[in-house]
């Protein structure tokens, strides 16, 4: 037992050095937090010393520890949604400003100069110092906000799931997430097109 159990460490071991650059980028990608992704890449990896005997050689290590990390995040992202179960008065007051800062006194969209910019074939994943902002801007989202767009856009958990795990109408997570990107713009417009 002691020497299997020597194997088993051995090879974890050997994943961290292996994989636990890759795990930890991809961790900070989808949550935007260096201490998240840390902790999220150290429970991987005691997951998988723990479940070693349940990994099955068809697949690469890095495959079965990715789908580790994935089940991690998004055990993550449900821990904090079940915080934030109702809208709260920020959420309703962040989007009446959003809503009243789209259209004019007789109900009209107002003009946007910066609309032509978003039109743009550009690449703005690809350019760093948009994602710097972006990442900002995803931090000054109210919480339940925050927690919906990452579920839509970082997870791949269907639109029926996110509902359930933050206990809203498909209406209302619809509104979330329209306001979400309403924010998001006008933020991104402020801070990296000014």
């Amino acid at each position: 037992m002691t020497k299997k159990l020597d194997n088993d460490k051995h090879s974890v071991e050997q994943w961290v050095d292996e994989y636990g650059d890759e795990l930890y980028s991809w961790a900070l990608h989808k949550t935007s937090s260096v201490e998240t992704a840390e902790d999220l890449v150290q429970e991987t990896f005691l997951s998988a010393f723990r479940n070693f005997d349940s990994f099955r050689e068809k697949s690469r290590p890095k495959t079965w520890l990715i789908s580790i990390l994935k089940n991690k995040i998004i055990d993550h992202y449900r821990k904090a949604a079940n915080n934030y179960v109702s809208l709260d008065s920020e959420d309703v007051q962040s989007g009446r400003q959003i809503a009243e800062s789209q259209f004019d006194k007789y109900g009209q969209w107002t003009p946007n100069n910066m609309g032509s910019y978003w039109e743009e074939d550009k690449h703005l994943l690809d350019d760093p110092e948009f994602l710097k902002i972006l990442d900002i801007c995803m931090q000054d989202l109210p919480a339940k906000w925050l927690i919906a767009v990452n579920f839509t856009y970082f997870s791949g958990i269907s639109s029926r799931d996110i509902c359930q795990e933050l206990n809203v109408r498909p209406s209302n997570y619809w509104q979330i997430i329209h306001r979400s990107k309403l924010l998001l713009k006008k933020c991104i417009e402020k801070h990296w097109l000014s």
